[in-house]
């Protein structure tokens, strides 16, 4: 077959994630948390581990409002980017916004509600076929 001939691909297996994509998102996410002055920011990969996504970024404000103007900052940032559909959740009470960016989960915390859940405790424990090979 000569190099200019067109070849039918099937695409039987599913479209593997955009990798650089996820990076340069995660790169916004972290960059407008740090512009926002929140507080402890973590980012976790959790690609392996879950479906849900590549990484997971956990981070607090001081208070509602801090909270709240984090998400509203991080937001605005990501839709500047183009980084795709984001979804929201929990901004009226701003305890807990869940900010979804499709291979990026956000969680924003007041300290109280994160010390409580502990969610990057969860995330980053080895697995458990690991640990029982220790006893």
């Amino acid at each position: 077959m000569r190099h200019d001939e067109s070849v039918s691909h099937e695409t039987a297996h599913p479209v593997p994630r955009d990798a650089d994509a996820s990076e340069g998102t995660l790169q916004v996410v972290l960059a407008s948390l740090d512009d926002s002055k929140a507080e402890d920011p973590i980012a976790i990969d959790i690609s392996g581990k879950s479906a849900l996504g590549d990484h997971m970024v956990i981070a607090s404000g001081r208070s509602h409002r801090h909270v709240g103007a984090i998400a509203d900052n991080l937001v605005r940032d990501l839709k500047k980017s183009g980084s795709g559909p984001v979804r929201v959740e929990g901004l009226p009470h701003c305890d807990w916004v869940l900010i979804d960016v499709g291979d990026i989960i956000v969680h924003l915390f007041r300290p109280e509600v994160r010390a409580f859940y502990n969610i990057e405790k969860m995330w980053q424990a080895e697995p458990y076929s690991e640990r029982r090979g220790q006893a």
